[in-house]
């Protein structure tokens, strides 16, 4: 397992098993943002007046490298919340209009379109998208009996049988009146990954508009946007990327950029010296801000290339795993079975997993002592009616980390 602790600058005395939160930002990613914040501050006028355009530009290109796109189908923005408040408000919705999604969303982007199907009185539908458990026996049985896993051009871990089910469920909530499918590539409470490229195939064959939620994508797992070729696409850059806190993107497909309106509109509508696009020209400039988080999103690519972080994430995936299996073997509840690898469990293609707890668990007592008595950072979930733990695994963790908090809950399971 790689331990890469020594750069971060995490409470040492915290086992910090909640990266999926706001992630955390090693020293060499953070040396170059406050670089960028001297800079900003030794001239100002240079810096936003003059140098703008060109450092964004530079910051741009290499997030579009990264993710698999024209750095002018990306605008820099605070986080998925707001790259697709940008979207939600922009779409023509309105009487007699749906919004498709899945009862395993966000809860701030469920509330985005809760307020806005209010607002213009469209209808917002949370389609139930059920996972399987299996008892230990049966998971076994089934495991000679599913497909091989494959890994298709978005780079999603599924399998043909899975993706099907998947499509299906969401499905049964389309109806003519559908106008968008909303859905999350990784989720939040559930930690499962989602065959979004299945949906937008799909959906775009049927003349719906695709909007997804890539909060916990962008470093956990490969992306190729224009290989994805959702509509709009929002994601997070300071969680698995790693960058400075206050770094998102919001991606909008060449042919979708036109039915975007500014969140605030500012100087770049009808600029006085348009750049190549208007996308960018809309979104970019929204008046004085600190715009070091964006400027630093190449060193966070960088640190990451030169610590082999493909090997790292491997090694975080295997590790995530081996704690849902052992949360799961002392809860006696079975693994959550996700569609991201073939209805096996969710930790063998995430470093995020969650796994269920006993119905009778009160989460607010047990959070507050695994944390004031362990010193255990970790986060656990209401969702649906389901008592969850969600563990996070990144490279500064190690197998130790993972004994203290399968110890921790035995410990308090035994006392209870």
């Amino acid at each position: 397992m790689f331990n890469l602790r020594r750069y971060f600058l995490l409470d040492p005395s915290v086992t910090y098993l909640n990266h999926g939160s706001f992630g955390a930002t090693p020293r060499p990613v953070l040396r170059a943002y406050q670089d960028w914040q001297r800079q900003l501050e030794r001239q100002p006028v240079e810096f936003l007046g003059r140098r703008f355009r060109d450092l964004m530009s530079a910051a741009r290109a290499a997030l579009g490298d990264y993710l698999g796109t024209a750095a002018d189908n990306l605008v820099y923005t605070t986080n998925v919340t707001e790259s697709l408040n940008i979207v939600a408000r922009s779409l023509d919705l309105g009487p007699g209009d749906e919004v498709l999604s899945t009862d395993h969303e966000y809860g701030a982007l469920d509330r985005t379109w809760r307020f806005l199907s209010k607002e213009r009185r469209f209808k917002y539908i949370n389609q139930p998208i059920s996972f399987t458990t299996e008892t230990t026996e049966n998971a076994e049985k089934n495991k000679k009996q599913r497909t091989k896993i494959s890994v298709d051009s978005a780079n999603s871990v599924v399998n043909s049988f899975s993706i099907q089910h998947f499509v299906d469920e969401l499905w049964k909530g389309v109806t003519p009146r559908t106008r968008v499918i909303f859905l999350s590539h990784i989720t939040s409470p559930t930690a499962l990954l989602f065959p979004v490229e299945a949906v937008i195939r799909r959906a775009r064959r049927a003349g719906i508009i695709t909007v997804i939620d890539g909060a916990h994508a962008p470093g956990q797992i490969p992306l190729r946007l224009d290989d994805l070729d959702a509509d709009f696409y929002g994601g997070n850059l300071h969680k698995w990327l790693c960058a400075p806190k206050g770094a998102g993107f919001l991606y909008a497909r060449p042919e979708a950029q036109h039915l975007l309106k500014p969140l605030v509109v500012s100087w770049g509508y009808e600029a006085e010296i348009p750049g190549p696009s208007q996308f960018v020209d809309h979104h970019e400039w929204t008046g004085t801000r600190d715009i070091a988080a964006f400027l630093s999103v190449p060193a966070a690519i960088e640190f990451q290339q030169e610590h082999d972080w493909e090997n790292v994430r491997r090694a975080c995936r295997a590790l995530a795993h081996e704690a849902q299996e052992q949360i799961c073997a002392l809860t006696q509840r079975p693994p959550i079975s996700g569609f991201e690898n073939g209805g096996t469990t969710g930790g063998s293609g995430l470093q995020m997993v969650a796994a269920p707890l006993p119905d009778s668990v009160d989460l607010a007592a047990l959070k507050a002592r695994l944390y004031d008595e362990y010193r255990i950072e970790v986060p656990l979930i209401a969702w649906n009616g389901r008592k969850l733990i969600r563990v996070s695994v990144q490279g500064y963790n190690t197998r130790q980390d993972v004994g203290k908090l399968v110890q921790a809950l035995e410990e308090l399971q035994s006392a209870a």
